[in-house]
């Protein structure tokens, strides 16, 4: 963690990613299997509003890593992206480079400025353990676990699973 924020501070975000009046604001995190840069991580996007998750399983958690594969997943959906709120982790110095998404920085050791992602995450766990390696871990199986996740009835969301609003906000 760096004791500074490394870019836009969370402070400085608009009131609509606050209140959560519109979606398309995301809070990031990496869910980190084994504990060393040069091993495979899940780089995870959780979107606030409708709580839709994105997992980018990233082959090890060097900064410019995860900056350059965020930047593809804008770039193939630059209509899903207006903000997105990291913690100070070094694996993020390099995302203020990333275009066409605003991105802010959580203050250090506040995990619970991005409480939906943290817990998102606490979901995730149940498919990708801490302390295990996640070398064998397919995309496909990547894939399995988000839907899982997305596809989950939850009371916070009035028993709607997050791929029905997320997908139902992005057609309209």
């Amino acid at each position: 963690m760096h004791k500074n924020n490394l870019g836009n501070s969370i402070e400085q975000r608009p009131k609509e990613v606050e209140d959560r009046a519109t979606p398309l604001h995301w809070e990031g995190d990496l869910v980190k299997g084994v504990r060393r840069k040069n091993q495979p991580a899940l780089m995870t996007l959780t979107e606030r509003t409708t709580r839709f998750e994105i997992v980018i399983k990233i082959p090890d958690y060097r900064a410019s890593t995860c900056q350059r594969l965020l930047q593809k997943e804008i770039d193939q959906h630059p209509d899903w992206f207006k903000t997105i709120t990291f913690d100070n982790g070094s694996e993020f110095a390099d995302m203020t480079k990333i275009k066409n998404c605003q991105i802010y920085f959580a203050h250090p050791y506040s995990p619970w400025e991005r409480g939906t992602n943290e817990n998102c995450n606490g979901l995730l766990r149940q498919f990708f353990p801490k302390g295990k390696s996640m070398k064998d871990k397919t995309a496909a199986y990547v894939q399995q676990a988000t839907n899982a996740i997305n596809h989950k009835h939850r009371r916070i969301l009035q028993y709607h699973t997050a791929e029905e609003l997320f997908k139902q906000y992005i057609s309209s």
